[in-house]
């Protein structure tokens, strides 16, 4: 398969990776971290107005008419700076469910202003025994009058502290885990009965826990349709899970190369640390992680815009399965190689290890990204 960039595709690249040196570097994130946000709604703002938030959208709905690929190239980039910015949690998984079955109007009041960079989206799917499961859904979501009455809790919701509008799925007929029976409703972040608990997370990027107590919305905040939101649900945490990688290699690029860089300039014993063999077969073996992780990246954000469910799932989760394994072998060898300095806030280093390894985690951990793996019958035998 040819992952060459296409010209738009390499100026694109270009664009971000500069936006990253020059305005939003390492130390950018360390300051933000300290704020009750976490992330600059004027650098939300620069983002949109520079096209970045509408490139998987089509034309029709205010977007660029871009593949989930070129969402993927922003990421990789993004990833290389630690940019906090919410793109997974707007763009993706909330802007992605507006976008696929919104109606023009639902678009025009909740999409087009995020895209634009006024606003900000999140998706309310986790529950705390839900684990990955999808359908484990106990908030619930009754009809009254001409609308609904949500009731339920929802955990680690991204960007849900800050969120204009949070997409909850609420389960409106049938029991806690059927696959019929979920329903996607768009709340605003401030409405009555909706309550928000700011959590730090261990990347210095911030979560929050939705409490939804007798929280009343409109028949026109039904996204989609009533009862049949679980693959609609599975599709956007695929991409998720998709941008996930993205993000997460430039974080594993920028590790492999910080290492190299640090080999190189590291002296003992006279001479720089990188001369030692033992050394550069390490580097050697990161070289190749680093490099299965962006193949593997690649595939599964061209198959995430395919209709073929099975190919889809396949392919994000190997992808994942590499984050995870190839990802997680730079992420400790750096550590190790940088010295015990490596994991101290001092070094931008661990501030990498921390965001990957909870990227790692977001939708759907190694286990069981290889049980559904296995679960598909990808692998063949000889007869």
């Amino acid at each position: 398969m040819n992952f060459d960039l296409t010209e738009e595709q390499q100026i694109l690249v270009d664009s971000v990776a500069k936006f990253v040196k020059n305005d939003s570097p390492v130390e950018r994130f360390r300051k933000l971290r300290e704020s009750e946000r976490g992330w600059d709604p004027s650098t939300w703002a620069q983002m949109g107005e520079m096209g970045w938030l509408g490139v998987p959208f089509p034309e029709e709905h205010g977007g660029f008419g871009g593949r989930f690929v070129d969402l993927a190239l922003i990421l990789e980039q993004l990833g290389r700076g630690l940019v906090p910015e919410p793109l997974i949690p707007s763009v993706v998984l909330a802007g992605g469910l507006l976008s696929r079955l919104g109606t023009e109007a639902q678009r025009e009041a909740f999409l087009l202003p995020m895209i634009e960079g006024r606003t900000s989206l999140a998706l309310a799917y986790a529950e705390r025994q839900s684990r990955y499961d999808l359908a484990d859904c106990r908030t619930t979501a009754k009809r009254s009058g001409a609308g609904f009455v949500l009731d339920g809790h929802k955990t680690w919701v991204l960007n849900g502290h800050a969120a204009d509008q949070i997409v909850v799925v609420a389960r409106s007929a049938g029991g806690p885990r059927d696959a019929q029976g979920l329903s996607l409703f768009v709340v605003d972040g401030n409405a009555k009965g909706v309550e928000r608990v700011r959590v730090p997370g261990m990347d210095g990027q911030r979560t929050a826990l939705v409490r939804l107590r007798g929280a009343e919305v409109g028949a026109d905040r039904l996204l989609g349709p009533e009862g049949g939101a679980l693959p609609h649900l599975e599709w956007a945490i695929d991409r998720g899970a998709a941008a996930a990688c993205a993000e997460g290699q430039g974080a594993v690029q920028e590790l492999f190369e910080r290492t190299v860089a640090y080999l190189k300039q590291r002296v003992q014993f006279g001479v720089p640390i990188g001369s030692f063999q033992a050394l550069q077969h390490k580097a050697s073996d990161m070289y190749a992680e680093t490099e299965l992780c962006k193949s593997s990246m690649y595939l599964a954000a061209i198959q995430a815009d395919t209709d073929d469910d099975e190919e889809r799932k396949a392919e994000i989760s190997a992808a994942k399965l590499q984050l995870t394994r190839g990802g997680w072998f730079v992420q400790a060898n750096a550590i190790q190689l940088f010295g015990g300095i490596g994991v101290t806030d001092e070094q931008d280093e661990g501030l990498f290890f921390k965001r990957l390894r909870v990227l790692q985690a977001l939708f759907g951990d190694a286990d069981w990204h290889a049980d559904r793996f296995q679960s598909l019958n990808r692998f063949t035998t000889a007869d």
